[in-house]
């Protein structure tokens, strides 16, 4: 499976009154680690040519952390789209492996010209699938 890592650090604006990262922190960070995952093995004709909108989280809640702690961030793509869209699976963990976030979100592409949801190719999605060259 081509796993995508990111490390994020938590800064004082994104915790919340309860001393932890706010929930929006971890959605925003799900969206960052999406689109750099994106960026980091797309051909770069597909990112002139397409934009990727979210139209679903579900995210599950397992721990926090509080300013100037870490968290490793992975994404990878488990199953092949559906059309315009596909799941797009992330997991937060705390440097020594305790689970933080989990989450299963759905993204569609988008043509940028016309502006409407484009089917997702097989040569497209190959960089991103188990199996993949980034393995």
């Amino acid at each position: 499976m081509s796993i995508f890592t990111l490390a994020f650090t938590a800064r004082p604006e994104h915790i919340d009154e309860l001393g932890h990262v706010n929930n929006a922190v971890w959605v925003q960070w799900i969206q960052d680690i999406a689109t750099a995952h994106w960026a980091s093995a797309a051909d770069p004709a597909h990112i002139a040519q397409f934009v990727w909108v979210v139209t679903r989280h579900e995210i599950d809640y397992r721990g926090n952390i509080g300013v100037g702690e870490g968290a490793i961030g992975r994404t990878w793509i488990s199953e092949p789209p559906r059309g315009a869209r596909f799941n797009r699976n992330v997991a937060f963990d705390t440097p020594d492996g305790r689970p933080l976030v989990s989450a299963i979100s759905t993204w569609a592409m988008i043509d940028r010209a016309s502006g409407r949801p484009a089917r997702v190719r097989p040569d497209m999605v190959a960089r991103f699938m188990p199996g993949s060259i980034t393995d």
